[in-house]
C-alpha cells in the first residue's frame, strides 16, 4: 500500500503516522499500529470531552449533543418493529444507552475503557469492558457510533457484529468520511483522522465492501451535518488558528453544501442488515 499523506497525533502523543491507500477497499490504513493504543488514549481530556461543560465550546456541543441524541433514536425506532433489544458497540461515557433506555430500548453495551466504564457508572449505566462478556444474547440493534474505525482486527470484529445480530436485526454505523471536503481542505490537520485512535479511514464503497465479506449490504446512507463543524473547529485548533470559530464555521457550512451535491459528508450513518 502506497503512503496517502503524513499527520500526526495532534491531541495526546505528538507522534507521526502515515495514512498507506488500500486501493481494494478504497479506504485508508494507520501506519504503524501500535500494539498497545491504550497510552494513546490515556488523557482525561480525550475520556470526557463529551461531558465537559466548561468553555463555550463546550456548552455549544452539549446542546448539540443533545439534539443529535434525540435524532439518533427517531433513525433507530425506525428500523425497529418489533423488540427494541440494543446493544450499543464502544458505548463511551453512556449518554447514547441512557437515551435509548429513556426512550423504552432495552439496552447495554461495551466500552473497553475503564476511565469511559466509571464515568458511565455514575450515571447509572453498567457497560460490559468487551463482548466476551456478552452471554448468548443476540440483538435487534447494534449501534457503533464513531467507533469501527477504532476496532482493531478488522474482519474478526464485523463478524463478531454479525454473530450478536438477530437475523432481521440492523447495525447501523458511524464513521468520518475522508472524501469529504473538509478532509480534503484540512489534510493533515483533518481532525478526525485522529491517528492512531483511528485505526481506518473510510469510503463508502469501504464501508460497502467490509460487510458484504459478511453477508451484508448497506441499505441507506445518512448525513451527520453538525460533524463538518466540530471537526473543522478542531483543524483550526490544530493549525494553531485563533479565529478557529469563525473559519471553522465556514469551513463546514461549505462542506455540506458541496456535500448536498456530491453525498460525501465530513462523516456518514450507514444502515446495515444481514443479506436475505
Amino acid at each position: 500500500m502506497k503512503s496517502f499523506l503524513k499527520t500526526k497525533d495532534f491531541s495526546v502523543s505528538q507522534e507521526s503516522f502515515e495514512l498507506h491507500y488500500d486501493s481494494e477497499l478504497e479506504m485508508l490504513v494507520t501506519h504503524p499500529q501500535p500494539k498497545d493504543l491504550s497510552p494513546y488514549y490515556d488523557s482525561e481530556v480525550y475520556i470526557s470531552h463529551t461531558d465537559a461543560k466548561a468553555s463555550f465550546v463546550d456548552k455549544l456541543y452539549q446542546k448539540i449533543k443533545q439534539y443529535s441524541l434525540k435524532k439518533k433514536i427517531q433513525l433507530i425506532d425506525n428500523q425497529i418493529y418489533n423488540s427494541k433489544k440494543l446493544l450499543d458497540y464502544g458505548a463511551g461515557t453512556g449518554d447514547f444507552l441512557a437515551k435509548a433506555i429513556e426512550n423504552g430500548f432495552e439496552g447495554e453495551g461495551i466500552e473497553p475503557n475503564e476511565k469511559a466504564r466509571t464515568n458511565a457508572e455514575r450515571k447509572g449505566i453498567q457497560l460490559y469492558a468487551d463482548a466476551a462478556a456478552i452471554k448468548g444474547n443476540t440483538y435487534d440493534v447494534i449501534t457503533l457510533w464513531h467507533v469501527l474505525e477504532h476496532l482493531p482486527n478488522l474482519d474478526t470484529q464485523v463478524k463478531q457484529i454479525k454473530n450478536l445480530l438477530k437475523e432481521n436485526g440492523t447495525v447501523v454505523v458511524a464513521v468520518p468520511n475522508y472524501k469529504s471536503y473538509d478532509a480534503k481542505y484540512y489534510g493533515t490537520h483533518w481532525a478526525a483522522y485522529d491517528v492512531p485512535r483511528h485505526l481506518w479511514h473510510f469510503s463508502q464503497t469501504s464501508i460497502s465492501r467490509i460487510f458484504e465479506r459478511h453477508a451484508m449490504e448497506v441499505v441507506s446512507i445518512r448525513p451527520m451535518l453538525f460533524d463538518s463543524f466540530y471537526v473543522s473547529l478542531l483543524s483550526e485548533k490544530y493549525k494553531g488558528n485563533k479565529l478557529y470559530l469563525f473559519s471553522a464555521f465556514f469551513v463546514g457550512l461549505w462542506s455540506n453544501i458541496k456535500a448536498n451535491f456530491s453525498k460525501e459528508y465530513s462523516s456518514l450513518i450507514y444502515v446495515i442488515k444481514k443479506k436475505n
